[in-house]
């Protein structure tokens, strides 16, 4: 079941007009009817649809982006899943789907990665689960704070037992090159730009200069992430009898990476300095029943927001041609926008002590 590299790209235009007819059609090429029902759900980056199916069951099919990421990107991130479902850490896998005509090719060992062709042969990538449900975790209950630490620990154990080398490596260097990407989008006002352009390319030196200040005193280690671990992202299912506080799980990879282990620690804190501290405190001690964390990273956590920041705008930029995106992000490109940007990389500074 290997596959090329990458499979050919789908025009930008005709993966916007992606609809219900061509969703149950390639679908059905897997050999998963649909009844006719389906929900697309809340996904800016991938195209992603809720299926009832003709036995009773439902499904969940993602419809990758062209252009983000290579065969073998999604791949490795499949692969992940994989390994965590196997070693019953909760988090919900792409399914092993059969090909039922030749309009549909599989890639990966375990058929996990389908590419479907249209009528008119325009190629659409996407990839299968089951449908999970579940809540936004309430971060303010310790023992939920606990029970998370636990599972990412859990996750990470399982995380540090190989490496990505086709995902991306997060770093101090994706500042800089966010930065670097916003200038030449053009997409800053031009009133705005002297201020914004002085306080991200200092925000960025910046990064680059703690993240260097850790590495002085011994290697960072990095390892195999969830990525983009907020509490949007992790689902909550209650517990089952009284005291239990119920238990996380995560239903998609997308944004996995190869980094330091704060990055999957630091989004489920919130609050001034010493109320972060005091929660990072209790996620760690559910943690470590699982994987060691290097205290030295708590220094990166202000670095790292500072990154998402940057990185945030740098994606909106790059994703503006999508109709879809004006209409969901109508601030982005304002004066107003970049004005608080500019304002709230200053406040970065000072954290970071810059």
């Amino acid at each position: 079941m290997s596959a090329p590299a990458s499979a050919p790209a789908t025009p930008l235009g005709a993966y916007a007009g992606l609809g219900p007819q061509q969703v149950l059609a390639a679908l059905d090429a897997a050999g998963l009817r649909g009844d006719g029902r389906l929900l697309q759900l809340n996904s800016y980056e991938n195209r992603v649809f809720q299926v009832m199916l003709e036995d009773g069951g439902a499904v969940v099919a993602k419809f990758y982006r062209p252009g983000r990421w290579i065969d073998a990107q999604i791949l490795e991130e499949h692969a992940f899943a994989l390994e965590l479902a196997a070693a019953e850490v909760p988090v919900v896998p792409p399914l092993a789907l059969q090909a039922a005509g030749p309009a549909l090719q599989l890639q990966g060992e375990a058929g996990t990665l389908a590419t479907w062709c249209d009528d008119d042969g325009t190629p659409y990538r996407f990839a299968v689960a089951e449908r999970r449900a579940g809540r936004e975790p309430e971060l303010d209950d310790p023992a939920v704070l606990a029970q998370l630490g636990r599972f990412i620990g859990r996750l990470h154990a399982v995380g540090r037992q190989g490496r990505f080398e086709h995902r991306h490596h997060l770093g101090a260097a994706d500042a800089t090159a966010a930065v670097a990407a916003l200038l030449q989008a053009g997409v800053v006002t031009p009133a705005e730009l002297p201020a914004w352009r002085a306080s991200a390319e200092a925000a960025a030196a910046l990064v680059a200069e703690r993240f260097a200040e850790v590495a002085a005193t011994g290697p960072i280690d990095t390892l195999r992430l969830h990525g983009d671990c907020h509490p949007g992202n992790v689902l909550w299912r209650p517990g089952s009898a009284e005291g239990d506080p119920g238990r996380p799980h995560i239903v998609d990879l997308d944004d996995a990476v190869q980094g330091p282990a704060v990055q999957d620690l630091w989004m489920l804190v919130s609050g001034d300095a010493p109320t972060m501290a005091r929660q990072l405190d209790v996620l760690l001690r559910g943690y470590e029943d699982f994987s060691d964390f290097d205290d030295r990273e708590r220094a990166l956590i202000e670095p790292l927001r500072t990154l998402r920041m940057l990185r945030h705008s740098a994606w909106l930029a790059a994703r503006w041609g999508d109709p879809t995106f004006p209409i969901h992000f109508p601030w982005f490109g304002s004066a107003a926008y970049w004005s608080q940007q500019t304002t709230l990389l200053r406040e970065q500074l000072e954290l970071m002590g810059g």
